[in-house]
């Protein structure tokens, strides 16, 4: 195996980290099959054959598929978020496992939350403490039917923190509060905020892909992690505003109600460390906020900040 692909398949595609890895992978000359809902994918989920053809092949899956969870955890959403995950991973790993020449690596996305809320230490992967509720319910589960497919694939599950990039979007409420002057601290502003530049998770998975000893569980997230006050007062930074309104936890719990969404994606403390990525020799290009930042607010138009979530 050489320490880049020749041939990606990007289950999910059609988000803002799939668009960005597709781009990333086209750029560099390297090919591209899609697995996907809508007719313009190489293979649609519901082509069984069509997708362990598309496998087969491939160097490396990376498998993105599941509904947004920025919504309501209602028992319709919930049951969607929830079926959307297990049921593309179970999928992948039945075409896998009939795949004649399946590629050597197979990462599927999880998350940094199915960690416990953490003020006191960082979570690793070799001693975090996994946390409890509804989206930890459904990392555990998605990371399950990955680590239980009957395939003799070397597999990573993908722990992604708050991802941040250009063109993006999927807190863009925070920084929608910022920009008409409600962005100060959320709640106390003690918690956490784990996250990760865009470009580092595309050069992460070129790591994964060329250090073959990695498996099980890999953190992706920045060492250096910020507080919620720290996050609001840069990205207030960011966009020059100097001052902003903090917003107490309950009309954040109040206002998650009218935008449907759920609180826990702005209270909850996200302290997400990367052991795997650090002790393998991974750099990160964008180790700060304030880097990533600056780096977002150079791509894109004045005033416009967007973030989105892995």
């Amino acid at each position: 195996m050489t320490d880049s692909p020749s041939t990606v398949v990007l289950c999910g595609a059609s988000g803002y980290i799939g668009g960005y890895l597709r781009s990333y992978y086209e750029d560099r000359g390297i090919g591209v099959r899609t697995v996907g809902r809508g007719s313009s994918s190489d293979a649609p989920w519901s082509d069984h054959r069509g997708l362990v053809e598309v496998l087969n092949g491939s160097d490396l899956v990376v498998n993105l598929a599941g509904r947004s969870v920025s919504c309501r955890y209602n028992k319709a959403n919930a049951d969607a978020i929830m079926s959307s995950r297990i049921q593309t991973t179970a999928q992948l790993g039945r075409a896998l496992a009939q795949a004649q020449n399946p590629p050597a690596l197979w990462v599927n996305a999880s998350t940094g939350t199915i960690y416990r809320d953490a003020r006191d230490r960082s979570m690793s992967e070799r001693d975090g403490e996994l946390g409890s509720g509804f989206s930890v319910e459904v990392a555990r589960s998605w990371e399950r039917e990955l680590f239980d497919a009957d395939v003799s694939i070397r597999r990573v599950a993908l722990r992604l923190s708050i991802v941040l990039g250009a063109g993006g979007g999927a807190i863009n409420p925070i920084i929608d509060l910022a920009r008409v002057g409600l962005g100060g601290r959320m709640g106390d502003g003690g918690q956490m905020f784990s996250w990760v530049h865009v470009d580092d998770v595309a050069r992460t998975l070129d790591h994964l892909y060329a250090t073959s000893d990695i498996a099980g569980p890999v953190n992706v997230a920045t060492p250096f992690p910020v507080t919620n006050e720290v996050l609001m007062h840069q990205v207030r930074s960011a966009l020059g505003r100097d001052h902003g309104v903090a917003t107490p936890a309950w009309l954040l719990k109040l206002g998650a109600r009218v935008i449907r969404t759920e609180p826990e994606l702005v209270l909850k403390s996200r302290w997400v460390e990367p052991q795997v990525l650090t002790d393998s020799g991974f750099d990160f290009r964008y180790p700060t906020l304030e880097g990533a930042l600056a780096d977002i607010a150079s791509r894109t138009r004045p005033g416009l900040l967007p973030v989105a979530l892995g």
